[in-house]
């Protein structure tokens, strides 16, 4: 990776277009240098490791890692400092807590794909069912998508641990990282606790975002950037507003994306979050306004919600959420977050060229269309 960083000497460096590659290469780095430990254990484990491996690096944006990258240049970092690559190194272990979170969360939402392949718990149990082994496919498979999903984050402190960062930057953005890991899994717990309580309300439904996603997805990262560098306390409240309500505005596009995207953009069956029962803002505000005034619609929506839909069924619901305004609501929502956000960035100090690159970010996780 030094070789890579060095190649170019131009301030903008690395550009937003060349970072996923140079994250994807610190990640392959990483993988190699657990290999032998891995290997030593045998029995198969260096199968379900490559595993992991394939599911890490196929496919994504690399959100989290850009962002945090973008938050410690917007401080003054160097990208071709002493510390470029250690911090880079830094920021790319937020993909191992992403993929902790995917791999658990599809076994949560009982999902089958993910960006076009079998989620893990599903390929391990159709790898148990292929080969004929002893018990229950569906539960050896979830199991081992458990144990992958607990190593992805140990992995993760692993690679903030050797990343090369100083012992003063490791001490500043420790109470971040462990924030941010207690705000992801506090989020993913009223996520299934609103459902099990019935909890059908919008202000529900913004609190997991708040916390699922917003969180470890833009605010935490960029804290963590603006921390890695040592960042004045006005830098980091401004960051991290800016990254609530991004963080927000993108889970509330992409709760849009989960009933009317396209799979072969999503990488998901046509309208999987009705079909797996998710309860997100978008669908609360049409139950809100469906028991305002339409009895009869509210039911349907209660009764459709992950149930068994045939496409015709998906089409109905999505024709109800339209109509009750939950869209228009929904985009409204981000319009004015986006537009908050964009004021707490200009007014911040951040370098020039970290606002333009936060801007174009913003714009690129909050506009993906259907």
């Amino acid at each position: 990776m030094e070789a890579i960083l060095s190649a170019r000497t131009d301030a903008a460096y690395p550009s937003s277009l060349e970072l996923p590659a140079l994250f994807e290469q610190s990640l392959r780095d990483f993988f190699a240098s657990r290999r032998e430990a891995v290997e030593t254990i045998g029995g198969g484990y260096e199968t379900a490791v490559d595993t992991l491996e394939s599911f890490v690096l196929r496919g994504g944006k690399r959100v989290r890692p850009a962002f945090a990258w973008t938050g410690w240049l917007g401080a003054g970092g160097d990208p071709h400092g002493d510390d470029a690559d250690s911090v880079m190194r830094a920021c790319t272990a937020l993909e191992l807590v992403q993929a902790c979170a995917l791999v658990h969360d599809d076994i949560i939402d009982a999902s089958t794909t993910r960006r076009g392949f079998p989620t893990v718990h599903v390929e391990f149990e159709n790898l148990h069912r292929a080969d004929n082994w002893n018990g229950d496919g569906a539960h050896f498979g979830e199991a081992v998508a458990i144990l992958l999903g607990d190593l992805a984050l140990a992995w993760a402190d692993d690679m903030i641990r050797e990343s090369g960062i100083s012992s003063d930057a490791a001490a500043r953005i420790s109470p971040v990282w462990s924030a941010m890991r207690t705000e992801v899994l506090g989020g993913q717990f009223l996520d299934i606790s609103n459902e099990a309580r019935g909890d059908e309300s919008v202000e529900a439904a913004m609190r997991v975002n708040r916390f699922k996603t917003a969180a470890y997805t833009i605010e935490r990262p960029l804290h963590l950037g603006a921390a890695l560098f040592g960042a004045d306390a006005d830098l980091i409240d401004a960051y991290r507003k800016f990254g609530t309500d991004i963080g927000i505005a993108f889970q509330l596009r992409d709760d849009l994306l989960g009933v009317f995207g396209d799979p072969s953009v999503t990488g998901k069956p046509s309208g999987d979050d009705l079909r797996t029962g998710k309860r997100t803002t978008l669908f609360a505000a049409a139950l809100a306004r469906a028991d305002d005034t339409d009895p009869a619609a509210a039911q349907q929506l209660r009764s459709g919600i992950g149930a068994e839909l045939t496409d015709n069924d998906v089409d109905t619901l999505r024709t109800l959420i339209t109509d009750l305004g939950a869209v228009d609501d929904a985009e409204a929502r981000i319009a004015t977050l986006v537009e908050s956000a964009a004021a707490a960035l200009e007014s911040s100090s951040a370098t020039a060229e970290a606002k333009t690159r936060l801007r174009e970010m913003a714009l690129a996780a909050t506009s993906r269309t259907y």
